[in-house]
C-alpha cells in the first residue's frame, strides 16, 4: 500500500499535547497491524535543539544515528517502540539552510528565491524523503507551534499543498485544540476552538478530525456545536480528557473512537486492535504495591522537561518493579551551601544526570560521595559518571586537585579529559559532540552484564569529555571496576564499585532507549536496588 499521511496541528494555546496525541494514535495504529512512523516539523530557526538552553527547550533527545532532536521524538519512540532517525525531525533552520546552500550553488538558475514555492517545496521534499526511505504504511506528521504563529505558516502551506496534490483520502488533518472551562460562569467555552479552526480554514486547511483537550467531560451537544461551526462531523470531534497516566492516553482515545475515525477517513481497513499488553502495563502503572524515592540531583531541575527521558525511564522501571517511583528534584547548587544529610534525607537512590559546564559540579560530587559512603544506590549518567570519577579520585585515591579539563585545564590529575577528536570542535559547538549509538563490551562478573544479559550492547551518546585512560590502573587498584569499554577506541563506558550495594556510572544515555513496556535494564536494576535498600531499612 502507498503511505498515508496524517498531519497533526495545534490551536488556542501551546503545550496542549499534540505530540502525545500523535504518539498515542501511532500506538493505536500499530496495535491494528499497520507500520507507523512519526515526524516532527519544528518552526524554530535553530538547526536543531543541540545548542539550546535546557530551560527554554527542555531535553535534547538523541537518536541512534546521532540526530539531536526535539523531546517529542522521545515520546514517539516510547509509544510506538520504533527507533527513529534524523529524517523524523526537521526544523526551519534546516529548511532555510538547505535552500540558501542550493541558491549559493546556483541551484535555482538565477531565479528569485521565495517562501512559496522554494521553502514550501523543501518542506514537502523532507516529508517525501522520510516517507520514501522509511516506507511506513502510515506517516504521522506533527506541526510544531500553534496555528496563527508566523513561524508555522510555511509548514501549514506546505501540508495544504500536499493534500491538494495527493488527494483527500491520502491525507488526514487532525487539529488538537482546547475547550477551556470558566469557573465564574460554570461554562465550557467552544469559541476558542471555533476561531482556531477558522484560522486554519482561512489558509485552505479543513480539519477532518478535531481533538478537544478539556479538564471536564464534553457532552454530545458541545461536540455537535463545535462540529457544526467547524464543518466537521460530530463523530469526528473527539474528546481528550486528562489521563491518570501518560500511557493511559491511547486507551482513552481508543474508547472515544479516534483511530476508527482516522481509518474511515483514509479508507483503510478498520482492524481490531490488540492492546492486551499495553492495558496490562497501564494497569500495573496505576496500581503499584511498593514505592521508593529517587533524588535527582541536576543543574536544570526547575524545568522538569530538561530531564524528561530520565524521569520517564524511572517511571518505566517503577512499572517493571511493581512500584511507584517518586522523584525528589534537587538543585545541585543547593548541596554546595546546605546540609547534604538534610537535603538528601529520605531518598532511597541518587541519580545524577547529564549536563554541561561548571555550575553545580561540586554539589553533584557531594551527592556522589554521600551515596558512596552511605551505601545508597547511585546512578551517574554521562556527566554523572564523570563527577563520580572525579569524586573517587579526590576522596578515595587522594588526588585533591583531580578534575575534568572542562573545568580545570591546569590540574595535575585530569581524570576526565577532552576527547582527541573533539579538540577542533570547541569553536563550533552545534552537532559536533560524540553523538549516536556506539558499541560497548561488558566485563564478565560485572553488575552491568548481569542486568543486560548480553556481553555486547549498543547505547546512545552525547558528550565531548571522557575518562582519561592514563589513570586506569590507579582506579583499579583503588577498587573501581571498569565494567564496559568501547571496543573500537578503548573508551571507558561504564564504571562500578563492586563493594557498594549498587553504584554504577555510564558515559552514555540509557534513558533514551527505555520503554514503558520494556524498562531499560540499568534503570530497572537501579530502582530494584533502591526498593531493596528502602525495605531493608524499614525492617530494621
Amino acid at each position: 500500500m502507498e503511505t498515508k499521511l496524517i498531519f497533526v496541528t495545534g490551536g488556542v494555546v501551546s503545550s496542549l499535547g499534540k505530540g502525545i496525541t500523535a504518539a498515542a494514535l501511532g500506538r493505536l495504529l500499530k496495535a491494528r497491524g499497520y507500520s507507523v512512523s512519526i515526524m516532527k516539523l519544528d518552526p524554530y530557526l535553530n538547526v536543531d535543539p543541540g545548542t539550546m538552553n535546557p530551560y527554554q527547550h527542555g531535553e535534547v533527545f538523541v537518536t541512534d544515528d546521532g540526530a539531536e532532536t526535539d523531546l517529542d521524538i522521545g515520546h514517539y519512540e516510547r509509544f510506538i517502540n520504533e527507533e527513529l532517525t534524523k529524517l523524523n525531525n526537521t526544523t526551519t533552520g534546516q529548511i532555510y539552510s538547505a535552500v540558501i546552500e542550493r541558491e549559493r550553488s546556483g541551484g535555482y538558475n538565477g531565479g528569485t528565491v521565495q517562501v512559496i514555492p522554494h521553502i514550501t517545496d523543501e518542506i514537502k521534499l523532507r516529508i517525501r524523503r522520510a516517507v520514501t526511505t522509511l516506507a511506513p504504511d502510515i506517516m504521522l506528521v506533527e506541526i510544531g507551534g500553534t496555528v496563527g504563529d508566523i513561524e508555522s505558516q510555511p509548514f501549514l502551506e506546505a501540508i495544504r499543498q500536499l493534500k491538494t496534490q495527493l488527494g483527500g483520502r491520502e491525507c488526514c488533518f487532525i487539529h488538537v485544540t482546547l475547550v477551556p472551562y470558566l469557573s465564574a460562569s460554570g461554562e465550557l467555552k467552544t469559541k476558542p476552538t471555533q476561531h482556531s479552526v477558522k484560522e486554519l480554514q482561512s489558509i485552505g486547511i479543513q480539519p477532518d478530525i478535531i481533538v478537544l483537550r478539556s479538564d471536564y467531560p464534553l457532552d454530545r451537544s458541545i461536540r455537535a456545536k463545535i462540529g457544526l461551526f467547524c464543518n466537521t462531523a460530530v463523530e469526528n470531534v473527539i474528546e481528550n480528557l486528562n489521563a491518570r497516566s501518560l500511557y493511559e492516553v491511547p486507551l482513552m482515545l481508543e474508547e472515544k473512537g479516534l483511530c476508527t475515525a482516522v481509518l474511515r477517513h483514509l479508507a483503510l481497513e478498520e482492524r481490531e486492535a490488540d492492546l492486551t499488553e499495553w492495558k496490562a502495563m497501564v494497569e500495573a502503572d496505576l496500581s503499584p504495591e511498593r514505592e521508593c524515592t529517587i533524588g535527582l540531583v541536576g543543574k536544570y531541575v526547575e524545568l522538569h522537561d530538561a530531564y524528561l527521558s530520565v524521569a520517564e525511564a524511572l517511571h518505566h522501571s517503577g512499572i517493571a518493579n511493581n512500584a511507584r517511583v517518586n522523584i525528589k528534584w534537587i538543585a545541585a547548587e543547593s548541596l554546595e551551601s546546605g546540609d547534604a544529610s538534610e537535603i538528601l534525607a529520605g531518598v532511597d537512590g541518587i541519580l545524577v544526570p547529564g549536563g554541561f559546564g561548571e555550575r553545580g559540579l561540586e554539589g553533584m560530587m557531594i551527592a556522589s560521595r554521600y551515596a558512596r559512603e552511605h551505601g545508597i544506590p547511585y546512578f551517574g549518567i554521562c556527566l554523572g559518571m564523570q563527577i563520580a570519577v572525579v569524586e573517587y579520585a579526590r576522596n578515595v585515591i587522594g588526588w585533591k586537585d583531580a578534575h575534568s579539563t572542562e573545568v580545570d585545564f591546569k590540574t595535575k590529575h585530569p581524570v576526565v579529559a577532552l576527547m582527541e577528536d573533539q579538540i577542533n570542535n570547541l569553536d563550533r559547538i552545534g552537532g559536533t559532540l560524540r553523538l549516536g549509538s556506539y558499541t560497548c563490551r561488558l566485563e564478565k562478573g560485572s553488575r552491568s552484564l548481569e542486568h543486560y544479559g548480553s556481553e555486547e550492547i549498543h547505547e546512545r551518546h552525547r558528550h565531548r569529555y571522557e575518562f582519561n585512560n592514563e589513570f586506569t590502573e590507579d582506579f583499579r587498584r583503588a577498587g573501581l571496576l571498569f565494567a564496559g569499554w568501547n571496543p573500537k577506541r578503548g573508551l571507558a563506558e561504564i564504571i562500578e564499585i563492586p563493594a557498594h550495594p549498587w553504584f554504577v556510572g555510564v558515559q552514555f544515555h540509557p534513558e533514551f532507549k527505555s520503554r514503558p513496556d520494556n524498562a531499560h535494564p540499568l534503570f530497572k536494576g537501579f530502582v530494584a536496588a533502591s526498593l531493596s535498600g528502602r525495605e531493608g531499612r524499614s525492617n530494621k
